[in-house]
């Protein structure tokens, strides 16, 4: 790189604020979003600001780039809603807001899932690979329900407790934050044998449609019970599903016409949260919360 062009790429860093995320970049990161053709709608923006904490660089007033993270307690968290746009990118901008986030967050362990555009800059930052969650999008064909392996039900407001802790066997963390938010703008749905919880679905509005997730159950015989009973009460709607690679959950979504349209690689910077199961995740709230 010439001199001259030092200079010029000071000069524009120079120009780039860094700066808390707050309501009044909404907007901002809204198109930032719309640019990268990510379907998050304003509402989805807003509700992740509440749960979280982020950054963005701002050119004269414009968003030009955003990165945001979820405490899960204290020792845990996830990663996401990292975006520079196209005109800004190839300057280090990714790099920055990434650093920010991580002193931020740290020295909690980190989780995330990356677009393959992203796997470098996380990789030289020390996260490794842990997964592959495939996206699963479309409006289910009707008629698929299986024979119910249990009592299938709304979830009841004194069953918030259970849920928290079946959600903690299955991710290892602490979500009770998360639950709580995603139980006031969506549909709980649970799954009890014997008497007993042994899983639960959320449907909620997001994005182009309705986000099925999380899905919490034992077996995937379980897991596609809970998605079922969640899409026949949805109707003829857009729905999406993140499930990872190893939820043996994948063909039978493609079968109903929620076809895989992606791929995310799952990684985590320290080690990865204790599973002790036999609860585990088939469907993430989203790829950013996980």
């Amino acid at each position: 790189m010439t001199t001259a062009a030092y200079q010029a790429e000071g000069r524009d860093n120079a120009d780039v604020a860094l700066l808390p995320f707050s309501r009044s970049h909404l907007e901002g990161a809204l198109k930032l979003s719309q640019e990268m053709s990510w379907p998050y709608r304003i509402e989805d923006w807003d509700v992740a600001l509440q749960l979280g904490y982020g950054f963005v660089l701002q050119r004269g007033g414009t968003v030009i780039g955003t990165a945001a993270w979820w405490p899960y307690g204290e020792t845990h968290a996830s990663a996401g809603m990292i975006i520079v746009a196209k005109a800004a990118q190839g300057r280090g901008y990714g790099a920055r807001l990434m650093d920010a986030l991580l002193t931020s967050a740290r020295p909690r362990i980190i989780s995330l899932n990356s677009t393959a555009e992203g796997v470098t800059l996380y990789r030289r930052r020390g996260f490794v690979p842990t997964g592959i969650i495939h996206q699963h999008q479309g409006i289910p064909r009707p008629g698929h329900e299986t024979p119910r392996p249990g009592l299938l039900r709304p979830m009841a407001a004194s069953e918030f407790g259970a849920i928290a802790r079946l959600d903690r066997i299955a991710t290892g963390l602490e979500r009770r934050q998360l639950l709580n938010r995603l139980f006031d703008s969506g549909d709980c749905y649970v799954l009890l044998r014997d008497g007993i919880l042994c899983g639960y679905a959320i449907s909620r509005l997001f994005g182009r449609g309705h986000v099925i997730g999380p899905v919490v159950a034992e077996s995937p015989t379980d897991a596609r019970a809970l998605i079922e009973f969640a899409i026949a009460r949805l109707g003829p709607v857009f729905v999406r599903i993140d499930t990872p690679a190893s939820s043996q959950l994948g063909e039978w979504l493609d079968s109903i016409g929620l076809q895989r349209v992606s791929d995310a690689t799952t990684m985590v910077l320290g080690t990865p949260a204790p599973w002790t199961g036999p609860a585990r995740m088939f469907g993430l709230a989203n790829q950013s919360f996980g």
